[in-house]
């Protein structure tokens, strides 16, 4: 009788055992080519940044009809990125329009999931490359008090919450759609490539605000971190005329990493 037990106990164990394995061989692998995009934040900074392993970069801005990124934010951008990148072969902005993205408000899996199925440009042998989503719905963070503007989420990944920023400026007159794209897109893009101290490997890290970690503590650097609860987004954009810049040590930061 006993020994019926174990015998039991053994060929359960050994199914789950099977089953489990089974699980696990089922799981949709990463495609080869799409590896080196799909890191953690901040692993890319330097690649980024640097003409040392990658000297082009492509950022595809991925939108469906009236969301797309207005043409001053795509212009801000360009200067951005010339003004901090070391391309010396060249920066390459690349729209994609979309069908309409289904699931909002987004949770993290449902932005991979968008990213997997419209996504076109992934880093090759001379060309690392980023993928900017503007997205036609809001975050499953927000709530009747906050909202999120945008979230750098992998090594080369940001969504911009497009429909949270024309909802604001449609709120308040005073707020150019413009200067709260261009705000908010160059601060995600500040987090990839490495700000504020993202790994723990920055040059200057007395200027990492302890009470919100990876943010600036300089007031008037575009790495700052601001309350998101809607009243203080509201305040911060209203009448405000162009775009924060960042401050020497973050700069001095990305230089060392091999930006300019």
């Amino acid at each position: 009788m006993k020994y019926t037990s174990i015998k039991i106990v053994f060929i359960l164990f050994s199914f789950l055992l099977i089953a489990s394995c089974k699980e696990e061989d089922d799981s949709e692998p990463i495609d080869d080519f799409k590896i080196e995009n799909r890191k953690s934040l901040g692993l890319s900074a330097q690649d980024i940044l640097s003409s040392n392993t990658y000297s082009k970069i492509t950022v595809e801005l991925v939108y469906f009809g009236l969301y797309r990124p207005t043409d001053i934010t795509i212009a801000n951008l360009r200067d951005f990125l010339e003004e901090r990148l070391n391309k010396p072969e060249g920066i390459t902005i690349l729209e994609t329009s979309v069908p309409e993205v289904q699931g909002s408000p987004f949770t993290t899996q449902e932005l991979l999931t968008a990213e997997d199925e419209n996504r076109t440009a992934y880093t090759t042998e001379d060309t690392i490359a980023v993928y900017v989503f503007f997205a036609n719905g809001v975050s499953s963070n927000d709530t009747d008090i906050s909202v999120t503007l945008g979230t750098a989420y992998l090594n080369t990944s940001i969504v911009i919450y497009e429909k949270t920023l024309q909802m604001l400026a449609a709120s308040n007159p005073s707020i150019e759609l413009s200067t709260i794209e261009s705000s908010t897109l160059q601060h995600e893009l500040g987090h990839i490539v490495g700000l504020v101290n993202l790994l723990d490997d920055d040059i200057h890290t007395n200027h990492e605000d302890t009470g919100h970690p990876k943010h600036c503590i300089v007031e008037e650097c575009l790495m700052y971190f601001e309350s998101n609860t809607r009243s203080k987004v509201l305040g911060r954009f209203s009448g405000r005329v162009g775009v924060p810049e960042l401050d020497p040590l973050c700069i001095a930061d990305l230089q060392a990493k091999g930006g300019l």
